[in-house]
């Protein structure tokens, strides 16, 4: 673990990046253009590689707060963006086969609509689904902190986490979820802007198999930048 200075004068701590995978819908793959799409099978197959191999998922929280423990090895986090509605039928029943935990970021802002959150393990995925780095100040504001705020009046809990829509990241929206009160915010490739306010994440799709799953999951590791305070 590599040692640090940072801008106060303090000394931190750099751990090896964590394995966070994105997962968006689960479901009917025969039209997903996006590509965004696993089907539960699929899923069942990927989540029982990682067993194989020792590993288990967890929701994001989980996976920094054991890091932070020094009780991280083995663990890899799951996150599924948007928050829809298929996770409740086609996914939870596959992550608890499993005996694994998940994030899934909602968009409070649609609920009853495209997407929906019922797991307790949530975090804001916006308003709306707003590219934050193209946002002015009020809309970069209301994104960030109204959602945190009804998220935690629908679910009666505080919510920690924040995923940028489309992945996009950059300075000023970073500050804005750390101004914000959320303690992590997941994003996808947030090159010199990694840490634990965006941390990266691995996309694992349909065509993702035992073979493609090895190579993400070390390749991840041998490209990114460790992430201070983790």
């Amino acid at each position: 673990m590599a040692a640090t200075v940072d801008s106060t004068g303090r000394t931190t701590h750099a751990g090896p990046v964590p394995w966070v995978a994105m997962y968006h819908s689960v479901g009917d793959c025969s039209d997903d253009p996006y590509r965004i799409t696993v089907t539960p099978e699929r899923l069942d197959g990927q989540l029982r590689w990682l067993r194989a191999r020792g590993l288990r998922g967890v929701s994001t929280a989980d996976l920094l707060a054991a890091r932070a423990r020094g009780e991280g090895r083995g663990l890899v986090g799951l996150t599924f963006d948007d928050g829809y509605a298929d996770f409740v039928e086609r996914a939870l029943p596959v992550l608890r086969r499993h005996d694994c935990g998940a994030t899934l970021f909602v968009l409070p802002g649609r609920l009853g609509g495209d997407n929906l959150s019922v797991y307790k393990r949530q975090g804001s995925h916006g308003l709306t689904h707003v590219d934050l780095t193209k946002a002015d100040d009020d809309t970069l504001h209301r994104e960030v902190t109204e959602s945190r705020a009804l998220l935690a009046e629908l679910t009666g809990e505080e919510v920690a986490g924040f995923c940028y829509p489309y992945g996009t990241v950059d300075r000023r929206a970073v500050d804005a979820v750390r101004a914000a009160g959320y303690t992590y915010a997941c994003a996808i490739d947030p090159g010199p802007l990694n840490g634990v306010h965006a941390l990266p994440r691995v996309h694992v799709g349909q065509h993702d198999t035992a073979v493609r799953l090895f190579l993400k999951y070390r390749l991840h590791r041998l490209r990114r930048r460790p992430v201070e305070g983790v």
